[in-house]
């Protein structure tokens, strides 16, 4: 299975998921741009709610819908690392077949090469990077992974980025079962 159509996913949803984000009260609030095509507009994406660090996400698009919940770490070290704000994610493409997809984008370019490791209550998992995200390599690992993290309490994913020393993110996973059940809902996957 190949893994380029979850890369620009990836991105994708790392930035809905931070459009998704309040914004500061005092900027002032921008106008959204009107596409010139209606086939160049972006699909709008519902938030259908979340838990603790959570949170869940819907939209359609030609292919079908997708439903992706998305988090933040509670810890990341180095705590002076300069980088755009780590996100886990795990996606669902239900009329694609496609279930329990796990990323996790590192906010900077990861080490050409290198692979990622995510420990989930003392269960190891190693994932191979592409970017600045990493992904595990099979979908039954995808399916072992989501089922770790909605019965477990933290996860540690480690990674190497291209400039500066190994970081380690920490997630609560307070929150992560009952949001999985929101896009299992929304996208009709069974458990």
């Amino acid at each position: 299975m190949t893994r380029t159509w979850l890369t620009r996913l990836s991105l994708f949803v790392v930035l809905a998921w931070l459009l998704a984000l309040p914004s500061h009260a005092t900027e002032p609030e921008k106008k959204p741009a009107h596409p010139k095509h209606a086939a160049a507009a972006k699909p709008a994406v519902q938030r259908l709610g979340g838990a603790g660090s959570w949170n869940a996400y819907l939209y359609k698009e030609r292919s079908g819908r997708v439903c992706y919940l998305a988090g933040g770490p509670q810890k990341s070290e180095p705590a002076k690392f300069r980088r755009r704000s780590p996100t886990a994610m795990v996606t669902h493409r239900p009329e694609e077949n496609v279930a329990n997809v796990v990323s996790f984008a590192e906010g900077a370019p990861l080490k050409d090469g290198s692979d990622a490791s995510l420990d989930v209550d003392g269960t190891h998992f190693d994932l191979f990077t592409k970017g600045d995200t990493a992904w595990s390599r099979t979908s039954d690992l995808d399916r072992t992974i989501v089922e770790a993290m909605a019965k477990g309490q933290h996860a540690v994913f480690k990674a190497t980025p291209q400039k500066g020393s190994l970081t380690t993110d920490t997630y609560s996973l307070s929150g992560f079962a009952p949001t999985l059940a929101l896009i299992d809902k929304a996208c009709g996957i069974k458990r």
